[in-house]
């Protein structure tokens, strides 16, 4: 039987796969829950938004109930301009390269799934901060029933490939089989196929080849590499070791992220070129508003704008905002 989902549905549900924060997604999810027709052809739908309204309402409540019973969090809240989750085989470099980008102390051993729970950390670019999670190693012969709710809140993925590894194909076919049945999907530049399952979380996802000093010739590896694994998420080689490459990761990140970088300023004062607010390619001075604060965005008339082409022009809300934009908000 047919769904027959109504638009205002669609829109909660849009919300929804558009969230990060749990907080938000929750607000979404019963949004969804509301909106939602009730008969034979949603049974199941509705039953998937019950559990998911569960395990966040669960998730958020957590920290409240002490670590010394829940133990360590298995899903990382956002911060920063975006999150990005390393995902990646057994020892692909994976925790090396976060402690080396983040300066965390994420444990690295010479042995597999090292890695026991999420591990966060910040990696500065411009004046802005990428939040980096370090996840345990994925591998179907090593099952982590909650990998999947752990790259919920990621904006994308890298995956982390040591090529040196003979069987580095067939560990990275069975890492992108286990988080799909997970519902999770690594998708090259931000594709995201026609899907009934509004669930199902694509995650652009670029690849980083670690321990290039171990390579005589990494390009010939990872063009091998893409040939039989038969993925073309765009590369940036690095080595640890060496610290080759690693000046790369963070401006790398950024333009794939299509981070854009907003400051504010009051009428009659300088602006503030301290702390920018972060949108991505294609936000508005209304997605701005919203940053702010609700009754900001909900009063919200129209904007001036400062760069280096204009001086105070007046702009409206779905004015699309550029790096660098200074933006002074009117209700």
């Amino acid at each position: 039987m047919p769904a027959n989902l109504t638009p205002d549905y669609k829109v909660a549900e849009a919300a929804f796969r558009k969230a990060r924060d749990p907080a938000d997604r929750l607000e979404a999810l019963r949004e969804m829950m509301r909106l939602i027709p009730k008969h034979k052809g949603t049974e199941h739908l509705r039953a998937d938004i019950k559990t998911r309204i569960k395990e966040l309402t669960e998730e958020l409540a957590a920290p409240r109930k002490g670590a010394a019973r829940t133990g360590p969090p298995t899903v990382i809240r956002p911060e920063g301009a975006a999150q990005v989750a390393l995902v990646g085989p057994p020892n692909s470099g994976k925790s090396a390269l976060h402690a080396a980008l983040t300066g965390s102390r994420a444990a690295s051993e010479p042995y597999p799934f090292t890695t026991q729970y999420p591990q966060p950390g910040m990696l500065t670019v411009r004046d802005v901060s990428i939040q980096l999670v370090d996840l345990p190693s994925v591998s179907s012969t090593h099952p982590i029933g909650w990998i999947g709710n752990a790259l919920q809140p990621a904006d994308a993925a890298l995956l982390v490939v040591d090529l040196s590894q003979p069987e580095c194909v067939e560990q990275v076919l069975d890492l992108v089989d286990v988080l799909a049945s997970r519902r999770v999907h690594l998708v090259s530049d931000g594709a995201e196929p026609d899907e009934v399952d509004p669930f199902a979380r694509y995650l652009p996802t670029w690849l980083v080849v670690t321990k290039i000093d171990l390579l005589a010739a990494w390009e010939d590896e990872l063009a091998a590499f893409r040939e039989l694994a038969g993925l073309e998420f765009p590369a940036l080689a690095v080595s640890v070791e060496s610290g080759e490459g690693l000046e790369q990761v963070g401006p790398w990140l950024y333009d794939r992220l299509g981070i854009v970088r907003v400051y504010t300023k009051a009428p009659g004062r300088p602006p503030d070129l301290d702390r920018p607010f972060t949108l991505r390619r294609g936000g508005t001075v209304s997605d701005l508003a919203a940053l702010i604060h609700k009754d900001i965005a909900r009063n919200l008339r129209f904007g001036r704008l400062w760069n280096d082409e204009v001086e105070g022009r007046q702009v409206g809300r779905d004015y699309e905002l550029a790096d660098g934009d200074i933006v002074e908000l009117h209700t």
